[in-house]
């Protein structure tokens, strides 16, 4: 593959006028995971049997109608099917959804056909996708390098051209990490845009959230439409949008007051990184937008890491308590990786008073982060402190949690604060992995991202980039 690949809007316009059936959509997509995924490690259970028979039957008419899809291993159960969260321990036991997610039942409505699951760190805990259960999944701009994570498989998935898009989730960065690393569009949306449901109301205290990693900036518009929307018994609702989110791109945004933040107080930002925002800054302002070096002075506040970390571990012991359950006894140390043992006996050791104070310690803080956009309109600064670093990076036993501490200091923030938050493909480093720029934006205003992050596709387009596994 020389020519960068259809998105899923161009698959899509192509089952309606008949050019192309969802079975052949569906055939082409499946050739090019069993081609690509033995280098890249992607996707970790096939249902292609089960796809191409949904192909070849009656499809819901959403807007994705017969566009071929993948789902993380992790946030979107789908009945009867494999269900590990990257735990080798459920692996094991071949542990499997009993329902169809609020999220999946959407996906499917949405006329998409999933063709499998992809690849996750187990129980979402860090950045970077290489479980002990499953191996690592491998960046298509380099193999030897991270595809990110959470939703790392996924990213891989899209940036090597199988499927055109692929759900993710994001509970600390884990839509946006994967999108900047693999030059992908990831939009974290705002607390309460998806539902959790059936089984959750909420996941890491609200921290967590659904959505999709893609090549375009109209398919993760157009995604966002189709999943979104309060269910029953939702304990958050966003505002719901003024008007469909897809009529967005193309949209002016007018001017716009925008701060830039190249670097984080205490924090060794890569130099590649800091160019990647100057030079958005740059283009910004070209844009005719109002652009200045600035931050809200609760980014950088030393406080919100542990009380971040404190609601994190504690839903790593209930994820624990979830694990056993399914196999039938007390999760045991090496039933799971040495930073998870550590963060879930760290959270087994939280008191409820502690856990409550970290939670209205957030809330607070939420409230003094959230007064900056009163004045300014949209946050831009990177993604993550480094470029895609090497497979074995992060997950050093000795070292790893302390990389890990150290680069992801950018995007937490937004998952504590509910306000959405988008990677966009703007930089490569000079040897040719992708680095992302974060703009974070007023909470439930994905509109105003959207069309900033249209009117960036427009003047820098990236779609003609093609990863060096295809070269």
């Amino acid at each position: 593959m020389t020519a960068p690949p259809p998105d899923a809007t161009d698959l899509a316009a192509l089952v309606r006028s008949g050019a192309a059936s969802p079975v052949e959509l569906v055939d082409d997509a499946i050739a090019r995971i069993e081609h690509l995924d033995p280098t890249i490690n992607a996707v970790i259970h096939e249902r292609f049997e089960a796809a191409r028979a949904e192909a070849a039957g009656p499809i819901p008419d959403g807007p994705f109608r017969g566009v071929p899809f993948l789902v993380k291993d992790l946030g979107c159960e789908i009945a009867d099917e494999p269900n590990a969260m990257g735990n080798r321990a459920l692996a094991a036991a071949d542990a499997r959804a009993t329902h169809d997610s609020y999220l999946y039942e959407a996906i499917r409505d949405a006329g998409l056909v999933t063709l499998g699951r992809t690849n996750t760190p187990e129980l979402g805990g860090t950045i970077t996708t290489e479980p002990v259960a499953f191996g690592p999944s491998r960046n298509p701009w380099n193999p030897d390098h991270s595809t990110g994570g959470s939703s790392g498989g996924s990213a891989a998935a899209v940036a090597a051209g199988m499927v055109p898009m692929a759900h993710a989730g994001d509970g600390g960065g884990s839509i946006r990490v994967p999108a900047s690393e693999c030059g992908l569009v990831g939009l974290k949306p705002s607390r309460g845009r998806i539902s959790h449901g059936p089984t959750l109301g909420e996941s890491w205290a609200g921290f967590t959230t659904d959505g999709v990693v893609s090549r375009s900036v109209r398919d993760t518009a157009t995604m966002l439409d189709a999943i979104s929307g309060r269910r029953v018994g939702d304990p958050y609702a966003a505002s719901p949008p003024l008007r469909p989110f897809a009529a967005e791109v193309g949209t002016d945004p007018g001017r716009l007051r925008i701060g830039l933040a190249p670097d984080h107080q205490g924090v060794t930002t890569d130099p590649e990184c800091v160019v990647a925002v100057e030079r958005a800054g740059a283009l910004l302002a070209e844009l005719g937008h109002e652009v200045e070096i600035g931050q809200p002075a609760a980014f950088s506040d030393e406080e919100f890491s542990q009380h971040f970390v404190t609601i994190v571990a504690v839903a790593t012991a209930i994820d624990f308590d979830t694990i056993g359950a399914t196999i039938g006894r007390p999760v045991e140390e090496n039933d799971v990786e040495p930073s998870n043992w550590v963060m879930g006996s760290l959270g087994r050791a939280v008191s409820a008073a502690d856990y409550v104070h970290s939670i209205n310690w957030v809330h607070a803080w939420s409230r003094r982060l959230q007064a900056w956009w009163e004045d300014f309109d949209v946050l831009v600064s990177p993604v993550i402190a480094v470029p895609p670093p090497p497979i074995g990076w992060l997950s050093d036993p000795e070292l790893g949690t302390e990389r890990l501490t150290s680069i992801l200091q950018f995007t937490a923030q937004f998952n504590s604060s509910g306000q959405p938050a988008v990677s966009l493909p703007l930089h490569w480093s000079s040897n040719g992995l992708p680095i992302g720029v974060q703009f974070a934006g007023p909470i439930d205003d994905e509109a105003l991202l959207i069309r900033l992050a249209s009117q960036l596709e427009s003047a820098a387009p990236w779609a003609d980039r093609v990863p060096a596994i295809h070269r």
